[in-house]
């Protein structure tokens, strides 16, 4: 074969081959750093590279988000942050983080799974206090990208899932006002979320009251849980005294971190996800329009 004959054909692999690679970059989830130049204080750490290993992540000294974006055809400008679970020792990426964002997706809901500094990993220098910082944060960041994104600002939730329950705790049930006169304008914003889902969260942070005007909330847990579903007790009982929006379901299987449902072969546990779809199309979350209808 002569190098005339061999040009073209390697010029048609070279397309066939680096076409599919260009829209795997294309699609890759967009990581978005909470503060451009490192968490303060740590900014010397942000160079430090994570750990990642099967379903955790750890070793985050650089907090950020990552954005995972519905169908365009499909979003509806609802948006939610994505507290995964660990044990404040990793995050539980994939299972409580990756695939909860991937299912909203399929509602048309707009994902950024936080990826927040853990305090009880070995030799943490963080406490509950930077991850109240960083839930704030990342809570004001996405508001700040609502332009970008086409977000409703009155539809911007928060989910977590054990102890991202308890990072969720962080910034539910305070006013959540920004500075007005901070210098960084993103710290300005509101860090409180509108609506809140809570998938077995730990104890840490349920408060003594619930204000009455918290966000509205989903909560579920199986009932041989010994750890997480009494903070689903707790929170049901307050959010009724103060009369706020509450929606709880036990389920009497599961145990602890069944994650989206996709592992266990209880029916129960395998279709939560529904019960959830139901609150967010029933609470007007999907859709506001069907409220301005109904009014």
């Amino acid at each position: 074969m002569s190098i005339r004959t061999v040009l073209p054909v390697m010029k048609v692999i070279l397309v066939t081959v680096l076409l599919p690679l260009a829209s795997m970059a294309q699609d890759s989830p967009r990581v978005i750093h909470l503060w451009a130049n490192g968490a303060p204080g740590y900014e010397s750490r942000r160079n430090e590279p994570e750990e990642a290993k099967d379903y955790w992540v750890k070793n985050v000294q650089n907090p950020s988000l990552t954005a995972y974006l519905p169908p365009k055809e499909k979003a509806n400008g609802a948006a939610v942050v994505i507290c995964p679970g660990g044990g404040h020792r990793l995050l539980v990426y994939n299972a409580e983080g990756r695939d909860p964002a991937l299912f909203l997706n399929s509602l048309g809901v707009t994902c950024f799974v936080l990826k927040y500094r853990l305090f009880r990993e070995d030799k943490s220098p963080y406490s509950i206090e930077t991850v109240r910082q960083d839930a704030y944060r990342a809570m004001r960041l996405v508001r700040s990208l609502a332009r970008e994104y086409a977000l409703d600002t009155a539809r911007i939730g928060i989910m977590g899932f054990s102890a991202g329950g308890e990072v969720v705790a962080q910034v539910a049930y305070a006013s959540g006002m920004g500075d007005p006169h901070a210098a960084d304008p993103i710290d300005r914003l509101n860090g409180r979320p509108n609506f809140q889902m809570l998938v077995y969260p730990g104890p840490l942070g349920v408060p003594d009251v619930v204000p009455s005007d918290a966000p509205p909330a989903f909560l579920i847990a199986a009932d041989d849980d010994e750890c997480c579903s009494p903070p689903v007790i707790r929170l049901l009982e307050k959010y009724r005294e103060a009369r706020v929006p509450v929606e709880a379901h036990i389920l009497a299987h599961g145990n602890h971190a069944f994650n989206m449902g996709y592992r266990s072969d209880l029916r129960s546990v395998k279709s939560w996800p529904q019960r959830l779809a139901d609150w967010l199309e029933d609470n007007n979350l999907l859709d506001p329009s069907k409220k301005k209808a109904a009014k």
